[in-house]
């Protein structure tokens, strides 16, 4: 069974927007971005944090070119998906329920959105098995 990925900072995920956005981009573009005017230091900052962002298989690193390019490992959607799982096995024992009792209790939904749960809610996932909840200690 494959390591659970370490979480995402704030620094990293602002780093994964920007690639998420322009596909691919060298340090020196990331820091621009993020840190207009920022001196050797910021480079320095954003090497290291793309160094461990590439040892966590958040990023890629192109070397073909003279400047090596960086590209997202993992698209926005995959990234949400995983922290929502860390919540609800740390939060809810794996269950959904208080998840989305929260979130519907909290926000009003559209027409649309409750009748998109609906469908959610009668077909399953045929492909996916049923993942067991933990057992609660007592």
């Amino acid at each position: 069974m494959a390591r659970p990925r370490q979480d995402v900072t704030e620094g990293e995920l602002a780093i994964l927007e920007l690639l998420w956005d322009r596909k691919t981009a060298s340090t020196r573009q990331i820091v621009d971005v993020l840190y207009p005017g920022g001196g050797a230091g910021r480079y320095a900052t954003v090497q290291k944090q793309l160094e461990r962002m590439e040892a966590k298989r958040l990023v890629i690193r192109d070397r073909s070119y003279f400047q090596h390019l960086f590209s997202a490992a993992i698209d926005r959607e995959q990234l949400a998906g995983e922290r929502l799982r860390t919540v609800l096995d740390k939060l809810c024992e794996g269950s959904l329920v208080p998840l989305v009792s929260h979130l519907v209790r909290t926000r009003s939904l559209t027409p649309e959105e409750r009748q998109a749960l609906r469908e959610l809610i009668d077909q399953p996932p045929a492909d996916k098995p049923v993942r067991p909840r933990k057992k609660r200690m007592e």
